[in-house]
């Protein structure tokens, strides 16, 4: 069974920026998967997904071990701190637009004129 990221399912036409990708990628390995499962689980394609892997090996977000002639891509400590930032950013920019709608929206349509 393929398991999409919510994001995925919310909003199929919205395009992830790569900070996003980063985050999808990194909870996917959090336990250590193989490259197929990643590829389906972060909703990428593998022309996508290759370069990623790299990059994030690179910056030791992401450690690669051989297991039975396959690899596996697992979240390393900093991984994980990069994606508790980055839940954390996402929470106050999430809060901030909500406190900026709800701003607007009294601006707009003050109490009692609908």
């Amino acid at each position: 069974m393929i398991v999409l990221p919510l994001e995925v399912w919310e909003n199929p036409h919205k395009r992830r920026d790569r900070l996003e990708i980063i985050a999808a990628i990194l909870k996917v390995t959090r336990n250590g998967t193989y490259k197929t499962q990643i590829m389906y689980m972060a909703g990428l394609s593998f022309a996508q997904l290759t370069p990623y892997l790299s990059f994030l090996v690179k910056l030791r977000l992401l450690e690669a071990a051989k297991k039975n002639e396959k690899v596996i891509y697992r979240t390393t400590a900093k991984g994980i701190r990069y994606l508790k930032s980055y839940e954390e950013i996402k929470h106050l920019l999430q809060k901030s637009t909500e406190h900026s709608v709800s701003r607007l929206d009294a601006l707009f349509f003050p109490k009692g004129s609908t």
